[in-house]
């Protein structure tokens, strides 16, 4: 992926000084054409790119603190358990829930 991005910033670079050295071009069009061409469509890539990674970076950590925080109940790797049913979730019997206080 960092091949494609490496080549359209260079491609992006070469329209820049074209810009730049054409007669009726001049530094400024040079820069909004770099920015606009290159940086930004560049950086919006590699972030839609990357989603998948930090997903399951965010998945990873959050199993790691999981099992750290309760050692001997490895089988559940989230405190709370998502249910796709849309009724609300079961929280683990090891996951300490505040009680709720009476109005006044």
């Amino acid at each position: 992926m960092y091949i494609i991005v490496i080549a359209w910033i260079y491609v992006t670079l070469m329209m820049s000084v074209a810009e730049a050295n054409n007669t009726n071009g001049t530094l400024l069009g040079a820069i909004v054409t770099f920015i606009l061409y290159g940086i930004l469509p560049t950086a919006l890539m590699v972030y839609l790119m990357g989603a998948p990674k930090r997903n399951k970076a965010r998945k990873a950590k959050e199993a790691a603190w999981a099992i750290q925080k309760n050692p001997e109940d490895s089988d559940s790797a989230l405190p709370v358990e998502p249910d796709a049913s849309g009724h609300a979730t079961r929280v683990s019997p090891n996951c300490s829930v505040p009680p709720m206080r009476k109005e006044q």
